[in-house]
């Protein structure tokens, strides 16, 4: 049970003047060249077969602030060039233990403009925000308040492809804590026709998002395909209104997402899902497109850390367990089970709609893993009517 209130990032729009956004800019190029710099220094070593240090980097960094070539550091806030050399150092550590891969260098163009202020380089006051090098405070636009008496321990200013800039105030939150607890379970089924088809037999609709927009997103990708190459003033107007689009649609997504989520983790004491592997799903031709409008990864993330927050479990099944094949009412198998096949009789004479009937198997079997701990597939029987063999299911933990 979690006794220390939960930290919580609340993110806001901002509009700075052209002083702030010049200092930003510049702050980001430094950042990025900061981290590439000490990525650079650490891949030589690892050639090398030596492991190098975040205290190392950051001897480092201060031996190139002394040199002519690199003194423009010294014009910037330090506090974001020394969080540059943690995230690297965390991005190693990650590496190191094998959940990610090896460090990437940051792109002007591509990369996200970004950069972290600790507590010693701003001040909150009176709810004004005010970031180091700067003597005027942030208009932000407070779309909604920050907990009573918060205080930022942490601020995040970025740019997206948009233009946009956001301030992202990392605080301790006393709201966030365990939901009284309720003995209701769910299974939920993620799928394209509906977004989600839960194991009640309720089902919600697939928005579409990237869809609904695709005709604005075309001709704006056409109006920039026809500008020439380069860093021209057209080309990168052309390139913002492409990223406009973009982000309409990514924030129409996560908005529905995030309604999504709260209302299943506020009414549920356990959620079951399949533990999909999206980033091999959107290798499909034919569906990759469909699947990232989705956003079945992002719904996942979502679920997990929300069910952290108030106190829930997300019990992900195995991906290779036959929800949609397996006769929620007998336990029958079916051989086959092609994905144009939405509804199905068994030998039984129970009649499936195809989701709904693997919603129910996934909170069966779920049910299952998290009374037992070994994660047991239910006993069920061929549609010969043999009993199955019983198989182990992998329970992956969130």
């Amino acid at each position: 049970m979690r006794t220390t209130p939960a930290k919580r990032a609340f993110k806001y729009r901002f509009r700075p003047t052209d002083a702030q956004a010049a200092e930003l800019s510049r702050t980001f190029g430094c950042v990025r060249k900061v981290y590439n710099l000490a990525l650079s220094a650490r891949t030589e070593a690892w050639a090398r077969q030596e492991r190098v240090n975040y205290n190392q980097s950051s001897a480092m960094l201060t031996a190139w602030k002394k040199t002519e070539e690199l003194t423009y550091l010294n014009e910037v806030s330090s506090v974001p060039l020394q969080q540059a050399l943690r995230h690297l150092q965390a991005a190693f550590a990650a590496f190191y233990a094998k959940r990610a891969r090896y460090p990437r260098f940051k792109s002007r163009k591509r990369s996200r403009r970004s950069a972290e202020y600790t507590t010693s380089a701003f001040r909150f006051r009176d709810g004004h925000l005010t970031l180091a090098k700067m003597t005027e405070p942030l208009d932000i636009v407070w779309s909604r308040p920050l907990p009573a008496g918060a205080s930022p321990s942490t601020v995040t200013v970025c740019q997206d492809a948009a233009g946009r800039w956001f301030a992202s105030l990392l605080v301790e939150d006393p709201t966030v804590k365990p939901l009284p607890a309720t003995g209701a379970a769910v299974g939920v089924d993620v799928g394209l026709d509906h977004l989600l088809t839960l194991s009640t037999g309720e089902t919600v609709a697939n928005p579409r998002h990237e869809r609904r927009d695709r005709a604005r997103l075309a001709k704006a990708q056409r109006r920039l395909a026809r500008k020439a190459p380069g860093d021209g003033a057209n080309r990168i107007k052309a390139r913002r209104a492409v990223a406009q689009v973009h982000a309409r649609i990514a924030d129409r997504r996560r908005d529905h997402l995030h309604k999504l989520t709260t209302r299943l983790v506020r009414e549920n004491q356990t959620i079951v899902i399949e533990d999909l592997t999206v980033r091999n799903m959107v290798k499909s031709r034919s569906l990759a497109r469909a699947i990232s409008d989705a956003a079945w990864a992002e719904f996942r993330s979502m679920l997990e850390y929300k069910a952290r927050w108030y106190g829930r479990e997300v019990i992900a099944v195995d991906r290779w367990f036959p929800s949609s094949k397996l006769c929620s009412t007998c336990g029958a198998l079916q051989a086959r089970m092609p994905l144009h096949v939405r509804t199905w009789m068994c030998a039984c004479g129970a009649t499936h709609d195809r989701d709904v009937n693997a919603a129910k198997n996934l909170l069966a079997v779920g049910l299952t893993a998290s009374v037992c701990g070994a994660g047991v597939r239910p006993q069920r029987r061929t549609p010969g009517g043999q009993p199955a063999v019983k198989q182990k299911t992998q329970r992956r933990e969130p």
